[in-house]
């Protein structure tokens, strides 16, 4: 095994996107994604943000050309500018090609100058809906005012903000033209995003909305074309006539988007996933932490892991019931 070689699944597809939780932690908590009470890690269990910086410098040392850091929220992690920080250092070599993070938008009014200076570009926003009082009840702990703060503290920063939409039948369902003008009106691009199978304490399939429907619903609404635009993620795109933006649709349950997928996700404890669909993952925290000043071992380890990168995921409602079901939350594994 060439354990400097690029990193390539068996299935031929070149893993170039890291998808990094550096918490588990967060300050909503939201109804799909975590429990209202949830027990957190222990602080000794979470890598260290030392670790995180040569993990994922590993993986880029690999090949991999996009970090998404993720969380929980990942704003509220102490020092976490740091690793933004030094994560710029790839950037500036050019061997990154794109630094960038998903984010509630709570911390945002604190922390985007800071991150636009350490080379973050783009940010997404999770906001599911522009009504106060289903914010404060999809959020459970949320002030909407505070995120639209944050979102007007990163547009004036220089970032380019793109907004994600969990859709949630009885929940926003009734928003939609509302949230494409709200968007549109702030150059900002919108994605869809169908809520998945994660977790313990909610049946999912009530909150089930197929994008194939919101699609539809949008269509009513607005001219829609295709694009063929690739962001190395997992979105298919639509070009909204009317007012020049694009909405995307990410539909791990309604299409199975894995034939091209690219990436890999690193939980905060340090087990990466191959698969967000799949329990088949591989504790890099160990090899980190047994070999503390050579990276060889690290190398080795996650061709080992991308070797048993599967086919893809079985997420299905399509029987009215819920397949491949995933028991941990989505906090864990991060968004």
């Amino acid at each position: 095994m060439d354990i400097t070689a690029p990193l390539i699944d068996p299935f031929a597809r070149a893993i170039t996107y890291l998808r990094v939780s550096v918490t588990d932690r967060c300050d909503f908590r939201c109804t799909y994604c975590m429990s209202e009470n949830m027990t957190f890690l222990p602080k000794k269990e979470l890598l260290t943000l030392e670790e995180l910086d040569r993990l994922c410098s590993g993986f880029v040392d690999l090949g991999v050309k996009k970090l998404r850091i993720t969380g929980g929220e990942p704003l509220v992690r102490r020092g976490i500018m740091t690793f933004f920080e030094g994560m710029g250092r790839h950037l500036a070599t050019g061997a990154l090609e794109e630094l960038t993070l998903t984010t509630n938008g709570s911390q945002l009014r604190r922390f985007a100058q800071p991150l636009a200076d350490a080379g973050v570009r783009r940010v997404n926003v999770s906001l599911d809906t522009l009504d106060e009082e289903k914010f404060a009840r999809v959020t459970r702990w949320g002030r909407l005012a505070q995120v639209l703060d944050g979102i007007d503290a990163a547009q004036a920063a220089g970032l380019k903000v793109k907004i994600n939409a969990v859709a949630l039948k009885g929940v926003n369902d009734d928003e939609l033209q509302h949230m494409v003008t709200w968007c549109a009106e702030r150059g900002m691009d919108l994605t869809f995003i169908e809520v998945m199978p994660m977790g313990d304490d909610i049946d999912r399939l009530d909150q089930y909305w197929s994008l194939k429907d919101v699609r539809a619903e949008l269509a009513k609404q607005y001219r829609l074309t295709d694009i063929p635009l690739n962001t190395g993620g997992p979105a298919r795109y639509v070009r909204v006539e009317e007012t020049g933006q694009r909405i995307g649709f990410i539909t791990p349950l309604s299409h199975n988007f894995c034939e091209s997928c690219n990436r890999v996700r690193l939980t905060c404890t340090g087990q990466l996933y191959m698969c967000l669909g799949q329990e088949d993952d591989a504790d890099l925290r160990a090899v980190l932490r047994d070999n503390p000043t050579d990276d060889a071992p690290l190398h080795e380890a996650i061709h080992r892991a991308i070797a048993r990168k599967p086919k893809g995921h079985d997420f299905d409602y399509s029987r009215q019931s819920v397949a491949g079901q995933m028991p941990r939350h989505m906090s864990h594994t991060g968004g």
